[in-house]
């Protein structure tokens, strides 16, 4: 018991000093910023875009619905943005994730940030041997992401840009019930973390930003996770906000709310006692 007193003092010392050191936003430097985000009908994307709109950027958001991204982009012109404009997409197939690129350089002229965002749908049980729900979400979750980076890293050298990935705790922490989801996490946080590696050595002058999230409130997410579990779900746009000054600001990570630094360190430092909090915090279905 003393030695986990000790392992908890030591990562909020940690933390405390990582945000002490952490560079300042200054709201101005999103002015006119070109910016792409996914998954911006709903949830966490939505509230990005409306973020981008109130700082005065030039937003293309997309998402699988049309009648939804028109009220987002309506709502974005009404705050203040440059520029808003949508296009419709499934990153599920083959063709889209080019073309929603394609579509933002044409509108934008340029990019200055791409926001990766987007989700497949999930239900939360255990794995029961279905491959094809993996293969989906990998394409939807992890595949599309890379397709979108590798057409957009090009204009992001020229600017100086920057390339968001919106990721999860459950790409840190393995989870019950989301074995399909939390592949496609992992697999985020290690294609994007050695892509870094290789942009640094090459010189690039292009930022990733990985940002590991804990259980926000979204309305998809508090729909599926309550039968599950009772932990304590934070608010979207706050979650939005911090991702847009992960970017701004070129941090190498962004981990919101802050205990979920807390809980990835454990599961490295104390596996043991990181498995007991995770079995404690769901419930058998």
């Amino acid at each position: 018991m003393a030695f986990t007193k000790v392992l908890i003092v030591s990562l909020c010392v940690v933390f405390l000093a990582v945000k002490w050191t952490s560079p300042t936003f200054d709201p101005e430097s999103i002015r006119g910023a070109r910016v792409l985000v996914t998954g911006a009908s709903t949830g966490i994307g939505e509230q990005m875009a409306y973020h981008y709109a109130r700082f005065g950027a030039q937003v293309v958001i997309t998402a699988r619905r049309e009648k939804v991204l028109q009220q987002v982009v309506e709502k974005c012109l009404s705050l203040g943005a440059q520029k808003a404009v949508y296009i419709a997409a499934d990153m599920s197939t083959d063709a889209d994730p080019d073309k929603v690129v394609d579509f933002a350089l044409e509108e934008l002229g340029g990019l200055d940030y791409l926001v990766l965002n987007h989700i497949g749908s999930i239900d939360l049980r255990m794995w029961d041997g279905d491959h094809e729900q993996v293969q989906q979400l990998m394409k939807i979750n992890f595949h599309s992401y890379v397709q979108m980076a590798g057409r957009a890293l090009p204009f992001l050298e020229r600017t100086g840009g920057a390339l968001v990935v919106v990721s999860s705790l459950c790409g840190r922490v393995s989870t019950p019930y989301v074995a399909p989801y939390t592949s496609t996490k992992f697999a985020l946080n290690g294609f994007f973390g050695s892509l870094r590696h290789e942009l640094v050595m090459k010189k690039s002058n292009v930022s990733i930003s990985i940002c590991t999230l804990g259980l926000i409130d979204t309305a998809s997410a508090m729909e599926k996770i309550r039968e599950f579990t009772d932990m304590s779900a934070y608010p979207a746009t706050d979650a939005a906000l911090n991702i847009i000054i992960t970017g701004a600001t070129r941090q190498r990570e962004l981990f919101y709310p802050w205990f979920t630094q807390v809980m990835a360190l454990t599961k490295d430092w104390c596996p043991s006692l990181s498995d007991y909090m995770i079995q404690k915090f769901y419930k058998t279905s």
